[in-house]
């Protein structure tokens, strides 16, 4: 029989190893700590329930109102009520009627200017001599040659009664009288011929005084006096017409079509609308005039027609080559209500104002826009005249929030539409 001789562990807090009574003492402090945390943790839900459902029960009760900070400070003002003329608005530039390169129909050297820089001619104004003497020499040369043949035909024509005595007696043979005949046809084609010689003379004297072919304004001169001019080469001076004057502008077919049909839906042209000008530095459109001319054909390269204004100038202030806005009136005019674009916001297909009810809260409002006249924007729909337009603090704004509004008045920036 075998014994056992193990003797029994006895395992005591003071024999376990450094290493494990630290971890021991460590995760101790750990919970701890964690005990803490969830209890605070627990208290702040608790606090949050309450307050929720204190909230609530505020909520519910009759007359709440939801927190809001301060009002947001915004202008308002009514839409401007105005009869308005819809116009479609283009740029150009001014043309003359007329337009004139002045050249020489003969050569020579130039002798005399008679004008000055700038000035207003009439037709028929002198306004370049070129030395005129050759060509009076010519023409005396013409005339004396006029003469000479002249002599030379009625000696013919005597030659030829001489031959019909004679030749009713038979005493001349049938070819001389043919000869005697045809030398007088020849005599008086030569006199005709000198005739025309004279009168080809006579023009280029008078082609050497250059004169206005129509009335206008005339620029400077090209040419000095002294240098020589060539015939239909040497440009002198250029002669616009002043009075009227044109507009050439390029409109889309679909503008070019409304006008048309607004005029009846046969009518083949669009002449007579009327139509207003402004120069580059006028704000409104102080010139009347009309369409007197519409393209036969739409240029395809640009969708284009080409229409053309005519304008007065009594005065002499529109010069040709002015930058020019030019406007086609579409209809009558109509009573509209009007407000700036500023005050009209976007929301993706529709186009929206904020409107500021009798308690200073705003309303969103749908509007249907239509023309630009001036500064401001016809509203076809969706606004009253007494409505109040917030114009000015668009950015925070939202439904149902109160405003402190401040009310002003919407100039008339047009005057005169």
């Amino acid at each position: 029989m075998i014994k056992n001789t193990r003797r029994p562990i006895v395992l005591q807090r003071n024999s376990l190893p450094l290493e494990l009574s630290t971890v021991l003492s460590e995760g101790t402090l750990f919970l701890g700590r964690l005990r803490i945390r969830l209890g605070y943790l627990a208290g702040l839900a608790a606090i949050a329930a309450l307050a929720t459902a204190g909230g609530c029960k505020d909520a519910g009760a009759p007359g709440a109102q939801p927190l809001q900070g301060p009002s947001p400070n915004v202008k308002i003002a009514r839409p401007v009520s105005r009869t308005v003329t819809e116009w479609d608005e283009y740029t150009g530039r001014i043309e003359a009627v007329e337009a004139v390169e002045v050249r020489a129909r003969v050569s020579g050297y130039l002798d005399k200017v008679n004008f000055k820089d700038g000035e207003k001619v009439r037709k028929g104004d002198l306004l370049f001599v070129i030395d005129p003497r050759p060509f009076k020499a010519q023409l005396d040369y013409a005339s004396a040659e006029l003469e000479r043949v002249k002599s030379r035909k009625e000696l013919a024509a005597n030659d030829l009664e001489r031959a019909e005595r004679l030749f009713k007696v038979k005493a001349i043979s049938k070819e001389e009288y043919d000869a005697r005949q045809k030398g007088l046809r020849e005599a008086s084609a030569v006199v005709a011929s000198a005739a025309a010689n004279v009168e080809t003379a006579r023009l280029n004297l008078e082609y050497t005084q250059i004169r206005a072919p129509i009335d206008g304004r005339i620029s400077r001169e090209l040419i000095t006096v002294g240098n020589l001019v060539k015939t239909d080469d040497t440009l002198l001076t250029t002669i616009v017409s002043t009075n009227p004057v044109y507009v050439y502008v390029d409109a889309d077919e679909r503008a070019v079509l409304k006008y048309r049909r607004k005029n009846g839906r046969t009518a083949v042209g669009i002449e007579g609308t009327p139509v207003e000008l402004a120069l580059a530095d006028e704000n409104d459109f102080p010139h009347r005039g009309m369409l007197d001319y519409i393209a036969p054909r739409e240029d395809t390269a640009t969708g284009t027609i080409t229409l053309r204004g005519v304008f007065p100038n009594d005065d002499d202030f529109l010069r040709p080559g002015f930058f020019a806005r030019l406007r086609v009136r579409l209809g009558e005019p109509y009573p509209a209500l009007l407000i700036p674009d500023q005050a009209i916001g976007t929301d993706q297909a529709n186009r929206f104002v904020w409107v500021a009810n009798p308690n200073n809260e705003v309303e969103y409002r749908t509007v249907e826009l239509g023309a630009h006249i001036g500064q401001l924007r016809v509203i076809r729909k969706g606004l009253k005249p007494e409505d109040w337009v917030v114009i000015e603090g668009l950015q925070k704004l939202r439904p149902g929030l109160k405003v402190t509004p401040e009310k002003i008045s919407l100039a008339e920036t047009q005057p005169g539409q």
